[in-house]
């Protein structure tokens, strides 16, 4: 079995935001070489999430609204976490509602989605470089 390895570094230019990211997890496949395995994307920090859905922008606002609903940005002082001179325990939140990291089979060297499948990259406390890992095992 073979494994690869690699990061991707993104930088939403504003607090919160979504990004397709499916390009460019598709290129780390293609340098992989697996033909046949798993592909692992995870977001590497604490305010930001990995998820697989459609690349619409509809649902992308409904998202956005959703979430700032279960855990509004404002007013910081409704979160003890903040009291730690932090302003994003919302950003905390909404990364664990949205999930860390997804899977996604390998078949004939290409990601096997369902219909409309992508893989988004979710910004809750943006405005930084972040990382997600990508990460391949197979054959």
């Amino acid at each position: 079995m073979k494994s690869y390895r690699k990061e991707l570094w993104f930088e939403v230019p504003r607090r919160r935001g979504f990004l397709n990211i499916t390009p460019q997890v598709e290129l780390a496949l293609r340098e992989s070489g697996i033909r046949e395995g798993l592909c692992l994307v995870n977001a590497m920090h604490i305010t930001a999430a990995v998820f697989i859905n459609d690349n619409e922008s509809g649902l992308h606002a409904d998202f956005e609204r959703w979430l700032e609903k279960l855990a509004p940005e404002k007013p910081y002082s409704a979160y003890d976490h903040n009291l730690t001179g932090e302003d994003n325990a919302d950003a905390h939140i909404k990364r664990t509602i949205m999930g860390r990291e997804t899977v996604v089979a390998v078949t004939a060297g290409r990601l096997d989605f369902g219909p409309w499948e992508q893989i988004f990259y979710g910004e809750f406390d943006g405005l930084r470089r972040k990382r997600v890992l990508v990460k391949i095992v197979g054959e």
